[in-house]
This record gives C-alpha cells, sequence and structure tokens, in this order.
C-alpha cells in the first residue's frame, strides 16, 4: 500500500508545482488518511517537492478508527502540549522545504489556524488547494472498491439477521443499537454514520433518529445503515411491513418508490450527467405526485466520508466516470402516515462489464416481516 498511497502524493504534488506552489498543507482528515493511509487525531500532512511528511500531537495508534499509516511517511510528533501541527508543518515548509508558496485546504482551515501560520510564516505565499484531494478521491481503485465491497457485506449480514428476530414491541432505538451492535460483531470498524430506524409515521424519513416508539402491527419499518470498514462507508436503506399483508396505499408507495430505485440505478453508466441520474429517479416520483415531498437529491458519494462527491442532485454539474461509488436513495414520506425509503450502494462500471455494480444485495421485496 505505501506505494498506493506514494503515487497518490505524487500526483497532487504535480499539481501543485503546475500552479506554482511548492508544497501542500492537507488538513481535512479524510483527505489525510486517503494520501497516508492512517489520520491520527488533529494530524495534517504536507506534501513537498521532495518529501513528504506527517505531522501530529501524539503517536500514531495504528488502531483501525484512525487506519494504519504508510510507514515510508515521515513523522514528526510535536514534544510538548498545545502545539498546533498545522503550525510546525508550515514552519517547517518555510525553513527545510525553503517552499515559498503553500496550498492549503480553505474550505477546511479554520480561521485561528490561518492566523497562525501567518504568524509562523509570515512570508510564505497562502494559495487555495481547493478540492483537488476531493477530486482525486472521486475514482476508486479496485483496492479501495474492494472495502466497499465488504462494508456492504457486513451492512447485509446485520440488517438479514435484524429481519428474522421477532420485530414487535421492540422501540426504534433498540432495533438501531442492536444493528450497529451486529455491524461490529460481523466485522465492521463501526457503523458508517448514525443508524435510523423509523416506525410506523416515522418510517421514510430521511436521517431520521430513532425513538422511543415501538413497532407495531401493521406499520412501516424503515432503516437505513452502513457499515464503516478499514475507513470505507456504505449505505443501505429498506423498508418493510410489520406483521400483516399490506395494505392497498402501501403496495402503491412501495411499488412507486421502487421503480423510481430502479430507474435511478439503470442511469448509472459511465458519461451520464449527475442531474440526468437524479432525474430518471425523481421523475417517477413527480409523475406520481409526491414531488413536494422529496429530498434535494436522489443520491451521492461514498468512500472514506459517508456523504461525498459526486451529488447526484437536480443541479449538480458533471458527469460520472467508471469506478465511482455511489448511492441511489429516493424516498417518500407521507406526514402522519409513514412512507419508504429504499438505498443501495453501487459502483459506476460499463455496460461491457455489466453496468452498474450493486454491492448492498438485501432483497427489495415488499416483506411482511
Amino acid at each position: 500500500m505505501s506505494d498506493v498511497y506514494a503515487a497518490r502524493r505524487g500526483l497532487l504534488r504535480d499539481r501543485c508545482a503546475a500552479a506554482g506552489n511548492a508544497a501542500a498543507l492537507i488538513t481535512r482528515p479524510a483527505n489525510v488518511r486517503y494520501l497516508s493511509g492512517a489520520s491520527p487525531l488533529g494530524a495534517v500532512l504536507l506534501v513537498g517537492p521532495t518529501e513528504d511528511a506527517m505531522f501530529c500531537a501524539g503517536a500514531p495508534t495504528g488502531e483501525a478508527d484512525e487506519g494504519r499509516l504508510d510507514e515510508h511517511l515521515r513523522v514528526s510528533v510535536l514534544a510538548g502540549p498545545g502545539g498546533d501541527p498545522a503550525v510546525a508543518a508550515a514552519a517547517d515548509a518555510a525553513s527545510s522545504v525553503r517552499a515559498d508558496s503553500l496550498a492549503v485546504e480553505e474550505h477546511h482551515l479554520t480561521v485561528a489556524r490561518h492566523r497562525a501560520l501567518r504568524s509562523v510564516a509570515p512570508r510564505l505565499r497562502l494559495a487555495d488547494l481547493g478540492n483537488a484531494v476531493e477530486q482525486q478521491r472521486l475514482v476508486k481503485d479496485e483496492g479501495e472498491i474492494a472495502c466497499l465491497r465488504i462494508a456492504a457485506e457486513i451492512a447485509d449480514q446485520a440488517l438479514g439477521e435484524l429481519l428474522e428476530s421477532i420485530l414487535v414491541g421492540r422501540t426504534e432505538r433498540h432495533l438501531a443499537l442492536e444493528l450497529e451492535r451486529r455491524l461490529v460483531d460481523h466485522g465492521a470498524d463501526g457503523p458508517a454514520f448514525p443508524t435510523s430506524v423509523g416506525t410506523g409515521p416515522h418510517s421514510g424519513r430521511s436521517r431520521h433518529r430513532p425513538s422511543d416508539r415501538r413497532v407495531e402491527e401493521g406499520d412501516f419499518l424503515s432503516v437505513c445503515l452502513g457499515a464503516n470498514y478499514r475507513g470505507y462507508r456504505c449505505e443501505i436503506g429498506r423498508t418493510f411491513v410489520i406483521g400483516t399483508t399490506p395494505a392497498d396505499w402501501q403496495i402503491e408507495l412501495y411499488d412507486c418508490v421502487f421503480t423510481a430505485q430502479r430507474a435511478g440505478r439503470e442511469a448509472l453508466l459511465p458519461g451520464a450527467a449527475y442531474r440526468e441520474v437524479d432525474h430518471a429517479a425523481r421523475s417517477v416520483l413527480d409523475s406520481a405526485g409526491h414531488a413536494e415531498a422529496l429530498a434535494p437529491g436522489m443520491g451521492h458519494g461514498v468512500g472514506l466520508e459517508i456523504d461525498e462527491d459526486p451529488q447526484l442532485a437536480p443541479t449538480a454539474m458533471g458527469k460520472l466516470d467508471a469506478c465511482v461509488p455511489v448511492t441511489v436513495e429516493p424516498g417518500v414520506h407521507l406526514p402522519g402516515r409513514g412512507g419508504v425509503r429504499i438505498d443501495d450502494t453501487l459502483v459506476v462500471r460499463p455496460e461491457a462489464d455489466g453496468g452498474p455494480e450493486l454491492l448492498t444485495i438485501t432483497t427489495k421485496e415488499l416483506l411482511a416481516l
């Protein structure tokens, strides 16, 4: 993996050099991990013209939540308490590296850190790196996709086991906690995001925070969860009916969301515009009269963060590339009644390779549990 991280830093180094910047200071944790293999608490990464270094307040632990650091990367641990790794990196860039300009992630750098950088290296020109690393992260290599595939398998296992248990009478909060425990039991580093469980009138809400409401006969039950495996995060959402034959309105609503989700999945091909994928799913729900109940987007990228580029939304600019993992997650919530969400994680693949690769494979049939 050291070669992989070195190659990623090399691409960023070339981009900085082309823009006239001798070095780059990476502070966003997901970007630090992408370029170095690990993101210890508070660590920053300096990508220099010839050598790269990590600065952190404490020695890397190698724990799963921070990742395994590139063994060839120089690490400088601050000796005393209260030091700022970013300031140390800037000072190193200004002296040892002899850089006259430093690219920084302005969208992540705090005002306090910006002032501190100015104070320690007043002659160092600061330039905006923008979303250069995020753009590098868009297309995943097969090693990253393998981690996402395992994360999806873990999430499928956890959800499948829950569906085999008795659900009536249990609270949303209890079910969410059980799902997160099962994720860890099956090998996840933890949940990819707070697990959402909604029952009855809460079902179908996006990112619903589980409450003490108990599952009742005839409820819709919507679940959205994801596993974090070696830093990579997937997402799956499913909706079921509890304990009885679904009512006609439940079948109609479910079929509508299912059709929209399938249309979005089928639109995931290299070269498809982000907003075209959104439109494929959204237009189905619009035509059924649910326009006002829809989320701002029908999906988003996943990887080292659960919600990253690309955004599959009506105004999003850009086109899909192969090997970009995304979610397709349409949903409709009817106030006072409940709703349906269906959410999958997929990888964009060309038609010659079979089209989009579905990572989350739990059935999308409307089951009565």
